[in-house]
């Protein structure tokens, strides 16, 4: 058996009550592995901290520790002033120490850093090999000596998108830049799985993410708002934050002023546990994902073709390479949203067409499918 280690941002969840992206892949590649008869066989623990979410996901076993405080904002920036001038991250080692404690009593391992730069300097020199997985552009303000020189020793760079590796790559010296690979973002396609949403009076229009303005929601409102259709219904699904309880911030009370413009039916959800989302998915009949921002990936995507919707997101980032063929890319714009949502609220035909591929391009792009990729490098390792 080959030991692999997940080092999670510390503070995460490794439980079913959060959608955090990066608990959600563990718990994808960490299950496809357990189905995985080939040799070598792989198991999986985490690393999480003590006062975290239960229950926790069982696809991995958990190694415990005391998470340190968060560095703040002023930490942040501090950081970066620093590493300018050639000098460590403080902050950000602070922040890792007790994972890499942690990480020091276990036996001989792969260590996955997840979005954990500063990790690999830490164990230089233990027992482990050490792969930095890149969940997003963490190395955006790394120079290229401050790479060479903190992630001399890690043995591999996985990044969830090509968009991503190409990108990551890009910041590095040469010599770190041949060791980068990108491995998609599966999906668990027993979980998600297509409904039956013809009883809808209406043609439910679904939106799952934070709510905050990197991810859109406003852009889809103000698609439905210039659509003027009453035969739309637009449910948002989600909160800044992991608390549905939490006070509304200034960009969430802005999205209820624009729902009151629409001629369509509008219904916000508040943040839900993710066992929830599957059945919020099988409920809608077209899932839009308007992203201003470069998302390296995008869990939503895979997780809607896997339930059967047809697609309509923004032509940002990694989310191309997740849509493939089997959905609709517009700019992230409302004019381009509410046009491609009219296109398929008009034609029944095409939207089934586009359920059909989208839930075919999801099993072939499943957590199987993202394991072997990962299985591939960690080989070479």
């Amino acid at each position: 058996m080959t030991g692999v280690v997940h080092a999670i941002t510390p503070g995460d969840h490794f439980s079913p009550r959060t959608g955090s992206a990066i608990p959600t892949v563990v718990h994808g590649l960490a299950t496809a592995s357990g189905r995985d008869e080939r040799e070598p066989r792989y198991t999986h623990r985490v690393l999480v901290g003590h006062n975290t979410f239960r229950p926790r996901y069982a696809s991995a076993d958990a190694i415990e520790f005391t998470p340190a405080p968060a560095p703040s904002t002023r930490e942040r920036v501090s950081d970066a002033l620093l590493a300018r001038l050639g000098a460590p991250r403080h902050a950000a080692v602070r922040y890792f120490i007790p994972q890499a404690e942690a990480l020091k009593r276990v036996d001989e391992s792969v260590v996955l850093a997840h979005n954990a730069p500063a990790l690999p300097a830490l164990l230089a020199g233990t027992q482990h090999s050490v792969v930095l997985y890149a969940h997003n552009d963490i190395l955006r303000t790394v120079s290229s000596r401050e790479a060479q020189k903190t992630l001399a020793g890690v043995a591999a760079i996985v990044c969830v998108s090509a968009f991503l590796a190409e990108q990551t790559a890009a910041r590095l010296p040469s010599s770190l830049a041949q060791r980068v690979h990108a491995v998609g973002n599966g999906v668990d396609c027993a979980q998600f799985t297509p409904g039956n949403a013809a009883q809808n009076e209406r043609l439910r229009v679904l939106f799952v993410g934070r709510m905050i303005p990197q991810k859109g929601a406003d852009l889809l409102l103000k698609a439905a708002a210039l659509l003027r259709r009453d035969d739309l219904e637009l449910v948002l699904v989600g909160s800044r934050g992991f608390d549905s309880d939490a006070p509304l911030t200034r960009y969430e009370r802005r999205l209820r002023e624009l729902a009151e413009q629409c001629s369509a039916a509008v219904r916000f959800e508040p943040f839900v546990a993710r066992d929830r989302l599957p059945e919020l998915f099988r409920q809608a009949d077209l899932l839009v994902v308007p992203s201003r921002w470069d998302e390296p990936s995008g869990l939503t995507v895979s997780e809607g073709q896997a339930s059967g919707l047809p697609v309509i997101a923004s032509r940002v980032g990694g989310i191309p390479e997740v849509v493939g063929s089997a959905g609709m890319l517009v700019d992230a714009e409302a004019g381009a949203f509410a046009e491609a949502m009219a296109a398929l609220a008009d034609d029944a035909a095409l939207r089934r067409r586009m359920a059909q591929e989208a839930r075919r391009h999801a099993e072939r792009h499943d957590w199987a499918w993202s394991w072997s990729g990962l299985r591939r490098v960690l080989g070479g390792l």
